[in-house]
């Protein structure tokens, strides 16, 4: 009986997901086409069977949309409060996950998986709040509609013509424990929404009409069951895994295409077609076997070609190795739980006893289904075309090598018949025989198979002419000898061709330890770099010594266009054109691929998972490695490594900024406040001082009374300035509170204007305030201080006798006021920089300020979820424009 012992890699994965399982509560999805199947019907069913098994099943939150049967449900079981959150002045009712945290259900139920949360919630989207109930060990049951999959959101958008901007990412789906599929036909969901048993009557005829059309239904329906049989095919593969199941279940239809050492065009072509009308996944492989290493180059370099066929007609390829052809593929079939194998009838059985291929797989495994596909006369089709290969591809430096092979299978063999001279004296002629085969082995662990055979051949002769007699003859005394050289010959073939398959898997076990060696090596590398530099020097140098090839990671400025650090770059203008399209679409090109194939280099996008980092370019020695599907994705695991490591090293320089930032801000503003209240006392004396000197007796001469007036209003400036200083500190330092109440703007404005009547001086202003505007929610300290920093900008920078207007208008949910003057304006560009703190329209100034009024306008504004702005574009003078939400003022109907 076969040994069906588990892989231990496979035990080891379960043993960590299992462990994993152990704190982390499980989820299950209700899955279903669209809104109406009963998703959350069948969860809330559910629910109440769980909780009369004794579970305590808990409501976190749950839409009937006002659906009788639906709300019916809901009787029993516990609900629990929602989190009100405001946004712009609407009380918005979400999910309590601190509340749901806190009461520790065994089972929760969330509907809508996709929600996006209101603002100022912990996560923005909902299925972030379920990730954090399950790592807290607290079992959910929840709803999804397919459209909101994030892999399947273009297809829903360009099926029904509506795009589904709330979506759930498809690893967060596959993750679950269990999906259950809720799924009704067409026709029913839409007499239900005739019924009102989906939406309500108003928004039922509005559905019908759009995203509600049969054949909208029947393609998310078809879209449903397909998501739902990838989930299952995974759990039973997993299973497969798991027990160690060999054998083939039939549980969907996949096709294996074995592709032969003549080529098989025609069976890869016949396999495409037979796939795309079955509508099934297919994949095609050649094994390569100790004898199959015999086939001359031309050969060997078209079936990489046929490999690359069967790639570009949307097959996964595969070079598989191993002893016997036969095997190979079913083992490949048990692991990939292919049902069906196509093969290309053989050419016609010289021998009786010998079986074809397709006699054979069917015979190794009995549940596959082998369809055997006719030979083409002379394989009639698009014959697929030779790339042009360079000198050295043609040049195969290992040719003089395996002919020194044969020279030292000659030496040993005479060294050989010398030491049997030596021995000849004392042992028989049997012992002596097994010198020669002792060499046989040696000859074929050191050299493979055809020298091995050579050395047989020639032991056997040298072993006639000088040593059985009659000696220096081929002539044999005994016909018994006979038998004994071809004994000699089959032992010694028998055991070079076992040999050779030994060394031949070896080889082969050697080759894929190299590739997980340099693979370890190089994530090794990579994962202690800490700059770009860095990264790209390692990755071309490692990889240029790897692959003995030509490599250069390209990555892009700030305008896209693509350039090497190391300067190891393309020379050829075609080059930097290839790199550059690849790296705009995010998609190989070069040779190898069919996007400008002409090419020596290939280029991969360093594609990451926020971002395109760059190219990668690789020239190997050899143009044959980029057909081989192992060589092309090992090229392809690098160029991932080296992205990911790329962007780490990004964000990792994005952090050391945002906290050198960070810290210079707190610096900034621990200085500003210590200053600030230390010149608070000082002036505030001096400007005593200068109200008392306009007091003393006797009066101040007239010069005198002007020097004391003009010390008491340069002191108050500087007060305001170190206020303003303070103010700015406070705010962002996240001290002030704001002290919300229901006011009239035209009070505000009026007090503000009262404040700075000195300031504005000859100024007219002109006030635009509507009768009916409403009452707004603010700190009307803080506005007034908006109010008055802008009429003190207008002040410093427009001339006397210019005017100021103030108009207030309400735009949807928002109030906009507006402040403009008639003076020089903003300068072009600097419409924005103008509220960065220390910035001024005019560097170099006699008008007095530090530049921190538009900031503190700024930081109130936002405090009040508001924005400010400096209009652009005009042709005189500056137009400042804040907005603050409304809201339901008390005693008024919402």
């Amino acid at each position: 009986m076969a040994e069906t012992r588990p892989d231990p890699d496979a035990l080891l994965a379960r043993v960590k997901r299992e462990e994993r399982g152990a704190v982390r509560g499980r989820l299950l999805i209700f899955f279903g086409s669209s809104a109406g199947v009963g998703k959350t019907y069948a969860m809330l069913l559910a629910a109440r069977r769980a909780r009369d098994e004794g579970r305590d099943v808990v409501v976190g939150i749950v839409e009937t949309h006002k659906r009788a049967e639906t709300a019916g449900l809901l009787g029993g079981l516990e609900v629990m409060p929602r989190k009100t959150i405001e946004h712009r002045g609407r009380k918005l009712d979400e999910f309590d996950i601190d509340g749901a945290l806190a009461r520790r259900p065994q089972l929760i139920l969330v509907d809508e998986l996709a929600h996006t949360n209101a603002p100022g919630s912990r996560h923005p989207k909902r299925w972030q709040d379920i990730d954090e109930l399950l790592a807290n060990g607290i079992d959910v049951f929840t709803t999804l509609n397919v459209q909101h999959l994030e892999s399947l959101n273009d297809v829903v958008g360009g099926i029904t013509g509506i795009k589904v901007w709330e979506t759930v990412p498809d690893t967060f789906f596959d993750e679950a424990d269990d999906i259950v599929l809720v799924d009704i036909p067409a026709e029913e969901l839409l007499t239900r929404l005739k019924e009102g048993k989906v939406y309500m009557p108003e928004q039922a005829q509005r559905a019908a009409g759009n995203f509600f059309r049969k054949g909208n239904l029947m393609a998310l329906r078809e879209l449903a069951l397909r998501r739902t049989a990838e989930t299952v095919e995974g759990e039973v593969r997993e299973y497969r895994t798991d027990k160690a199941i060999e054998g083939v279940w039939k549980t969907q239809s996949r096709l294996l295409c074995c592709i032969g050492p003549d080529g098989s065009e025609h069976v890869v072509r016949n396999a495409a077609r037979l796939a795309g009308q079955l509508g099934v996944g297919w994949a095609a492989v050649y094994v390569e076997t100790p004898e199959l290493q015999r086939l001359s180059k031309e050969r060997r370099e078209r079936i990489l070609r046929v490999v690359k066929l069967a790639q570009d007609l949307g097959a996964s390829t595969a070079i598989l190795t191993g002893a016997g052809v036969c095997e190979a593929l079913v083992d490949y079939a048990r692991t990939g739980n292919f049902s069906t194998v196509v093969v290309g009838r053989g050419p016609r059985r010289r021998l009786p006893w010998r079986r074809s291929m397709s006699d054979a797989i069917a015979a190794a495994e009995e549940s596959l289904d082998v369809l055997e596909v006719g030979r083409a006369a002379r394989e009639s089709g698009t014959p697929i075309p030779r790339p042009p290969a360079p000198a050295a591809d043609e040049a195969n430096p290992r040719t003089l090598e395996r002919r020194l092979r044969y020279l030292w299978t000659a030496i040993a063999c005479s060294a050989t018949a010398a030491a049997a001279f030596l021995l000849l004296d004392y042992f028989d002629l049997a012992n002596i025989a097994m010198v020669f085969l002792l060499t046989v082995v040696l000859v074929a662990a050191q050299w493979g198979r055809g020298p091995a055979v050579f050395a047989a051949i020639v032991n056997v002769l040298t072993f006639d002419f000088f040593f059985v007699p009659p000696r220096f003859s081929f002539a044999v005394s005994d016909v018994q000898y006979l038998l004994t050289f071809g004994v000699m010959l089959s032992v010694g073939l028998i055991i070079g061709q076992l040999t050779a398959g030994v060394r031949f898997q070896a080889r082969v076990a050697g080759h894929r330890e190299e590739r997980a060696r340099t693979l370890y090596e190089f994530s090794r590398e990579l994962s202690g770099l800490l700059t770009t530099d860095q990264v790209i020097e390692t990755s071309e140098t490692f990889m240029s010594r790897t692959f003995r090839a030509r490599v250069s990671v390209l990555v892009p400025d700030e305008e896209g266009h693509l350039s090497s650090p190391t300067e190891r770059g393309m020379n050829n203008p075609l080059d930097v054109a290839a790199a550059q399209w690849s790296y705009d679409r995010a998609e190989p090109a070069g040779a190898g691929t069919d996007t400008l194939a002409a090419n020596d280099f290939l280029f991969l996008p360093l594609k990451a998972p926020m971002r395109t980092r760059g190219v990668l370019a690789i020239r190997p020695e050899r143009s044959r490695d980029l057909m081989v599907p192992e060589q092309r994705r090992q090229y392809e695991t690098f160029a991932a490594l080296t992205a990911i490591a790329l962007e780490r090293v990004h964000y990792v320089d994005v952090a050391r900024d945002a906290l050198v930032k960070i810290e210079s801000e707190r610096l900034r503003n621990s200085l500003l406040s210590a200053l600030s209240h230390d010149l608070r006392t000082p002036l505030a004396a001096l400007l005593g001082l200068s109200e008392s000197l306009a007091l003393t007796q006797p009066p101040l001469s007239p010069q005198q009374a002007d020097i004391a007036r003009t010390l008491g209003e340069e002191t108050k400036r500087l007060i305001g300035l170190v206020n303003n200083l303070l103010d700015m500190a406070r705010i962002q330092s996240g001290e002030v509170r704001l002290h919300l109440e229901w006011h009239p703007l035209e009070e505000v404005v009026g007090s503000a204007l009262r404040s700075m009547r000195s300031v504005l001086g000859t100024r007219p202003v002109r006030v635009d305030l509507p009768q009916d505007l409403p009452l707004v929610q603010m700190d009307a300290v803080l506005i007034e201080r908006v109010f008055a920093n802008l009429l003190e900008n207008v002040a410093k920078y427009t001339p006397e006798g210019t005017a100021v207007a103030i108009g207030a208008r309400v735009d949807a949910a928002m109030l906009e006021v507006s402040v403009a003057d008639e003076g020089p304006g903003i300068p072009a560009g600097k419409e924005e920089l103008v509220f960065e703190k220390f910035i001024r329209g005019e560097k170099e100034t006699a008008t007095p300020g530090v530049g921190l009024g538009l900031a503190i306008c700024r930081a109130i504004v936002e405090a009040h979820k508001g924005r400010i702005h400096a209009e652009a574009g005009r042709p005189r003078g500056a137009r400042f424009v804040f907005t603050l939400p409304l809201g339901t003022p008390p005693g008024e109907a919402p």
